[in-house]
């Protein structure tokens, strides 16, 4: 364990590399922070700091700059995030409110914490498997053909051309229609089969085929895989890091065309805890580079998707973290309003 002292160095090193770009030295350090200790002392605990691995000199007539695991222990042991100035909160928000659908907030939430962050910003839609049904809709295109649109809690909307095997009158359809939203209405979606599963016995023996043709397009809808929707904005930022990625930022941009990639970056969050990946901590060889900051989102409690961003190491992890979190929040409160 580093004493208290070893770690406000370890912070002070963090900090002026972040801020600065160059590697920092004990006699800066003691000029730009108070830490009440001679420029020796300060020596000595970089060295141990060295020795432990927290720190590094990338040069030989160079300062320290931080590893992967000075950064790990301390975003650890952060005490808080970065707030988010009042006017930032409130352009946030009069941002993502102007979204009129699902689509636009996920690309509004891409391109806001992209320019917020300065990093790359990659957002989950949000998931199918944890959705609730708000509403369904039938309507009739021709005698035989239906159009079923379902409308989830999160404001996703599915729609379905069906085939029926005979006519489906306007009166049957209603009838479809108010009895299906009476069952399903707030159901999640791994409760609906259940509650649909004998609606075809209270048809007509005639309309029972179409009836049954329709439930089963709608179970089919519900259990789809839906998960793998990512938007990604924000690549252009990574230039401005060239000096940051040891050979090349190219292997850090073909990680990121990778859709499953993302997913599992992603899928590796908890549920509404905020996960910071460090370096070598990413799984992906050309992330090794890179730091990943993402936490879930949701329209309750509940997470049904996640969002987060990813630059390199030298990143300013207060700032970032907070405002990731800060953006979640708000994607939750519009689709919970949605």
């Amino acid at each position: 364990m580093l004493s208290e002292r070893r770690l406000e160095v370890l912070r002070a090193i963090v900090q002026d590399y972040v801020g600065t770009e160059e590697p920092v030295g004990s006699k800066a350090l003691t000029e730009r922070h108070s830490l009440g200790v001679s420029p020796a002392t300060v020596r000595n605990d970089m060295a141990v700091l060295e020795e432990e691995g927290y720190i590094a000199q990338p040069h030989t007539s160079a300062g320290r700059i931080p590893t992967d695991k000075g950064y790990r222990l301390f975003v650890d042991k952060l005490a808080g995030v970065k707030p988010l100035s009042g006017a930032e909160r409130r352009a946030i928000q009069n941002f993502l409110e102007g979204a009129v659908d699902l689509d636009d907030v996920v690309a509004r939430t891409v391109r806001l914490l992209a320019q917020v962050t300065r990093q790359v910003a990659v957002v989950q839609y949000p998931s199918l498997t944890r959705s609730s049904v708000r509403h369904v809709e039938l309507l009739s295109l021709a005698p035989a053909r239906v159009m079923l649109v379902l409308i989830t809690d999160t404001g996703r909307v599915e729609q379905r051309i069906i085939d029926c095997p005979g006519p489906v009158g306007e009166t049957v359809l209603a009838d479809l229609r108010a009895r299906l939203n009476s069952r399903v209405t707030g159901s999640r979606f791994s409760e609906v089969a259940p509650r649909v599963q004998d609606m075809a016995d209270g048809f007509d023996p005639d309309d029972r085929p179409s009836v049954g043709t329709v439930l089963a397009t709608l179970l089919e809808t519900l259990v789809e895989e839906k998960e793998e929707r990512i938007m990604l904005g924000g690549a252009a930022n990574l230039t401005r890091f060239h000096h940051d990625f040891p050979l090349t930022i190219r292997p850090v941009l073909e990680a990121l065309e990778e859709q499953m990639v993302l997913l599992k970056l992603l899928g590796e969050t908890a549920d509404g805890t905020m996960t910071v990946r460090i370096g070598h901590e990413n799984f992906h060889e050309g992330l090794n580079s890179t730091s990943v900051v993402a936490v879930g989102y949701g329209s309750g409690d509940e997470a049904v998707a996640k969002l987060g961003v990813v630059g390199p190491t030298r990143m300013d992890y207060p700032g970032t973290m907070g405002a990731v979190r800060a953006v979640a929040r708000y994607v939750g409160q519009i689709l919970a309003e949605s």
